[in-house]
């Protein structure tokens, strides 16, 4: 079964490394995107031995709708392959327990090496979390970070526009 929801996520650019020494775990993220409108997006994800489906509604402000799907890693490999808007989004995600919250922090490779973005998910739109001394610059609303978009304008191609 999917798992109906609502996302509610900040995002902030990371200065420097020392996250590295809080890091709990790390995984490697391969995704792609098969479709993108005004109102929804259709990722597809492979995360190990893992692969999700995921469809996300439209942002409103830091929440929107989303739904996830298990598929199987081979048929998520064959949809990044001929189905997803090239390039592919390439990272490792670490997880970094601070404060009551768990962050999750990207460190992107291919088209997007350079870019460090951690976020936090929230409960609530209106859910105070403690900022961590590597937190830059938030970026929650600023559509150039979204992973949709970085498919589609990687980063390298508008790191010097970025917030420092």
């Amino acid at each position: 079964m999917g798992v109906m929801g609502t996302e509610i996520e900040r995002k902030f650019l990371v200065h420097g490394d020392s996250w590295r020494e809080q890091v709990e775990s790390e995984r490697r993220i391969v995704q792609g995107y098969i479709a993108h409108t005004d109102t929804t997006t259709v990722r597809v994800r492979v995360v190990g031995e893992q692969a999700m489906l995921t469809i996300k509604g439209v942002s409103h402000g830091i929440s929107r709708s989303e739904y996830e799907y298990p598929v199987p890693v081979a048929d998520a490999l064959s949809m990044l392959e001929e189905l997803a808007t090239d390039p592919v989004i390439d990272k490792v995600r670490y997880l970094i327990p601070f404060g009551e919250h768990l962050w999750e922090l990207d460190v992107f490779a291919g088209d997007n090496a350079g870019l460090v973005m951690a976020e936090i998910e929230l409960a609530d739109a209106d859910e105070g979390f403690e900022l961590p001394g590597w937190a830059g610059p938030e970026v929650s609303d600023d559509d150039r970070f979204y992973n949709v978009n970085l498919a589609r304008r990687p980063f390298r191609e508008w790191a010097d526009e970025a917030p420092a």
